[in-house]
């Protein structure tokens, strides 16, 4: 005789978090609730309060401040099948120094460089690698390394080769760890898969002495088609351990907006009301003008606070950027527009 039981509820992996916030056992099933209950976004309204926002000006005598700011938040990266380690020894000299003409400017927060790029990063930061500031002299400084991980930018590769992938990257000195979420199983309503996907990759981060690179979880919101998704993937990815959500990778269109960027900073605003956590916020991909960067600064200050205006709840991902805030720079301090040919490429 065959007798019928009803299957067993599939425990989520373990997240304090998510446990406290959830009030109980965590389940498929009430993830699913948890996340299904989060209220729509109003779209019109949203996008008007961004517009809003990227009208606002700064006066002159604010703008060197913000242009230093917005250097100091620029994850500096390169991400490109070509990459060599030469390149990436040149992108660390461009952050170690952004203007041999102006020794006063400010260095960005990270270099940012595939996994297996990581050792030649470090290497080259020597004293100014961060990791390495924190192990001499137990304080935060220097220029931290974020290395892209879990089979990035697609995240189409089983778990434990995003798992490995995480772990090299950690064990070769990234003080950082931006992954990409599972999109596939994230629109096909999987939020589980999804969650235990990044609480793995948290533990991956985990180094020898027992403290964790931190992590950053990539939405790529340009796959997710709406606000409402973006709003319920920043709540998954948060419960589950993001110490930063980041918009996109970069390679798909399109990449980091404000009012994407706008939510995200709201659905940090909320977490931090309801557990008192700081959640950190990385717009990436297409942001190119210091008059663009600048939009997002004023956008973070008036929606969670100047606090946020830090390289550990706030960040860049760019390329490009430096180079045009750099010239900006130099035109408050000479008068005059220098060419692009003053600021190196790399």
């Amino acid at each position: 005789m065959t007798i019928e039981t009803t299957p067993p509820v599939r425990t989520l992996a373990p997240a304090a978090r998510a446990v406290e916030v959830l009030g109980g056992d965590l389940t498929e099933g009430s993830l699913r609730r948890y996340l299904g209950g989060i209220p729509g976004v109003d779209a019109v309204g949203l996008e008007q309060r961004a517009a809003g926002l990227g009208t606002r000006s700064i006066k002159t005598t604010s703008k060197a401040w913000a242009l230093d700011k917005v250097i100091e938040l620029i994850d500096l990266t390169t991400l490109e099948g070509a990459d060599t380690p030469g390149k990436v020894r040149s992108l660390v000299a461009k952050a170690l120094t952004p203007d041999p003409s102006d020794l006063t400017a400010p260095r960005p927060a990270a270099v940012c460089v595939y996994g297996d790029m990581v050792p030649y990063a470090v290497e080259a930061l020597g004293a100014a690698h961060a990791g390495r500031v924190m192990r001499e002299t137990g304080q935060a400084g220097g220029i931290n390394v974020a290395a892209v991980a879990t089979a990035f930018p697609s995240g189409r590769a089983s778990l434990p080769v995003k798992l490995a992938d995480t772990a090299d990257a950690v064990a070769a000195g990234a003080d950082e760890i931006d992954m990409v979420i599972d999109r596939g199983a994230f629109l096909s309503g999987r939020f589980g898969l999804v969650f235990d996907e990044i609480v793995a990759v948290k533990e991956a981060c985990r180094r020898d002495d027992g403290s964790y690179a931190h992590l950053k979880v990539i939405l790529e919101t340009g796959e997710l088609n709406t606000y409402d998704n973006v709003r319920r993937a920043s709540w998954l990815s948060i419960l589950a351990g993001a110490d930063f959500i980041k918009t996109s990778t970069g390679k798909v269109s399109p990449a980091a907006t404000l009012p994407v960027t706008l939510l995200m900073l709201e659905v940090v605003r909320d977490w931090h009301r309801l557990t008192g956590e700081e959640i950190g916020v990385k717009p990436a991909g297409g942001i190119r003008s210091s008059k663009d960067a600048i939009k997002y600064l004023v956008t973070v200050a008036e929606t969670v606070g100047e606090r946020w205006l830090q390289p550990h709840l706030f960040r860049f991902g760019a390329s490009s950027l430096l180079n045009d805030v750099l010239l900006q720079r130099q035109k408050l301090r000479t008068g005059h527009y220098s060419g692009a040919d003053y600021v190196t490429i790399d």
